[in-house]
This record gives C-alpha cells, sequence and structure tokens, in this order.
C-alpha cells in the first residue's frame, strides 16, 4: 500500500500534468482553427487517425454523449473542419468524415504536436520511452479518474 506521501506527489504530479494537457489542448485546437472550441480538438484528431465514422461510434471512442458529439460535429462543419456523409453500408446512416481542408489543416496540427513531443521527449533513452508508455498504458486502463467530494 502506498503511503500518503506518495500518493500525494502522485496526485499532484497528475494534476499538474492534467493541467499542461488542458493549456495544450487549447493551444492545438487554436492551430487547427482560431474560433474551434478546445473541447471539440479531440473529435478532429480521432477523426484523423481513422476513417469516417458514425456519431455513436465517436461518441464512444471520445466517452461522450451523442449529444455532446453531434454539437461538437455541427461546430466543426461550420468552421469547415468536418462533414457527414453517406454510410456505404447503410443508406439511413450518415459517417463523419474531415473535410479535405480540415484534413490539411489537422495534419499541419498533428505535425506540431509531434514537434513539441519530440521537444519535451527528445532527450530521453528508448528504454525509458517504453516505460512512460507502458506505464500510461497501466494508468490508463486501471479506470476512469473523478474527482469526487467527501
Amino acid at each position: 500500500m502506498a503511503s500518503d506521501e506518495t500518493l500525494r506527489v502522485v496526485e499532484e504530479e497528475l494534476f499538474s500534468l492534467i493541467r499542461r494537457s488542458r493549456m495544450t489542448t487549447r493551444e492545438l485546437a487554436r492551430i487547427v482553427h482560431p474560433r474551434l472550441d478546445p473541447s471539440s480538438y479531440p473529435l478532429v484528431a480521432v477523426l484523423a487517425t481513422g476513417p469516417p465514422r458514425r456519431v455513436s461510434d465517436l461518441a464512444n471512442q471520445l466517452g461522450l454523449d451523442k449529444s455532446t458529439t453531434s454539437r461538437q460535429i455541427d461546430a466543426a462543419a461550420r468552421l469547415g473542419l468536418v462533414e457527414r456523409i453517406p454510410d456505404p453500408s447503410d443508406a439511413r446512416a450518415r459517417l463523419v468524415s474531415l473535410t479535405e481542408s480540415g484534413k490539411a489543416t489537422v495534419t499541419t496540427q498533428l505535425k506540431e504536436r509531434r514537434r513539441r513531443l519530440l521537444s519535451r521527449l527528445g532527450s530521453w533513452d528508448e528504454p525509458d520511452l517504453l516505460e512512460l508508455a507502458r506505464l500510461l498504458r497501466k494508468l490508463r486502463e486501471s479506470g476512469t479518474f473523478r474527482v469526487e467530494s467527501d
């Protein structure tokens, strides 16, 4: 069992990392589009990493409800970043995809994100990076973190 001091240090570092991640997300959202809400950034980042998806699949992948995901899609569509296209396997359904403009913009942003990561971790050796990835995966798989009030 971890000591209170160890847990305090882990908690402090974890929340510091979360705060920094939020700031970085705001910056990266602005790179994609000056009016893109940072809460919609994960949507365009996810769409850049795979094929078009249904709203329900995106909601599940992002850990959001369908109505929130739909609002984010609508907002990103108004900015010209995403579009709804017919689902070739179901004429009643629609898929969400990056527009050509969205793909170009997000590709530029992903290069910037990779550059930032390299600038922070470029001096780390391969075993340390693999250990970091292993520990982050273990943390992620241990469950969702929620701030609970006593």
